[in-house]
């Protein structure tokens, strides 16, 4: 059997990854065709750091997500620490659910509601545009808020909850003590939460589609345009940066779980060793 669900893994694997191989050969191709290999060149890469249009809208849309993954893991950071201090268990349920509706909504669902949301309060307020890139960002910090919440509730869950409290025992203010304290212990989940804001934020389409207004144009946006005509092999050539680029994240985001995970089994080993000692 173990033959056979070797063979099987590998089938699924190239079956997940061979668009993305074909897409990062074919983006050195020195021809448009994605059928034959020509030659290698790195002329595409040179048409598309040509292409203002196509470079603006990565502008915008890597200042719309780091804008969005910082507020956000702000935001999330605080919104887990006051669930984290609830104790009413009806509440932590209420609070949970709400936190998962947005994950769980269809995202045309939220990018509808939200257009329609942000045209009545700009009517509302006599405004002369209701949608810009204040409304983008306010929706790309809703539908990742939760995402960093989740990531940084297990680790406050994981803490010692006597750690705080000895901190303000030998004198620091609660400010101080969460920033002294509780901060590197949650740390890696912080971390975590900022890189999976900044990349669901880097790949919305359809909520960005709902949200922008006329004068702010994102990647995603930019590319769907161009699929009304034709879309180039500097497309390709894109793609492969913005792969690489999540790739390098995704590989620190797995180093930080895995040495927050080590230190977590370090501390459980002391503290079993010490309850362990006999005392005199």
């Amino acid at each position: 059997m173990k033959p056979i669900s070797k063979i099987y893994t590998a089938l699924i694997l190239l079956f997940l990854f061979a668009p993305i191989i074909i897409l990062l050969v074919f983006s050195f191709n020195s021809a448009k065709s994605l059928s034959v290999f020509s030659d290698f060149s790195l002329f595409w890469y040179r048409e598309l750091f040509r292409d203002s249009e196509t470079l603006n809208a990565v502008r915008n849309t890597l200042l719309l997500a780091v804008s969005a993954s910082v507020i956000s893991t702000v935001m999330g950071t605080a919104a887990a620490v006051g669930i984290n201090k609830l104790r009413q268990r009806y509440l932590r349920t209420v609070m949970d659910t709400v936190t998962n509706i947005p994950m769980i909504n269809p995202d045309i669902i939220t990018g509808i509601s939200l257009m329609l949301m942000f045209v009545y309060v700009g009517r509302l307020f006599g405004a002369a545009t209701s949608l810009s890139f204040w409304t983008m960002l306010i929706a790309h910090v809703t539908f990742c808020l939760p995402y960093v919440i989740l990531q940084v509730l297990p680790k406050l869950q994981q803490m010692d909850r006597a750690l705080p409290e000895a901190a303000m025992d030998l004198g620091c203010t609660p400010l101080r003590a969460f920033l002294k304290v509780e901060i590197p212990e949650i740390l890696p989940g912080v971390i975590t939460g900022l890189i999976m804001a900044f990349t669901l934020s880097l790949d919305d389409f359809v909520i960005s589609y709902f949200t922008a207004g006329n004068g702010f144009q994102t990647l995603p946006i930019r590319i769907y345009n161009m699929t009304k005509k034709t879309v180039t092999p500097k497309m390709y050539a894109l793609a492969t940066i913005i792969f690489f680029v999540i790739l390098t994240l995704l590989l620190i985001s797995n180093l930080m779980d895995s040495d927050s995970a080590e230190t977590v089994k370090k501390a459980k080993q002391k503290r079993k060793k010490a309850k362990e000692v006999p005392s005199t």
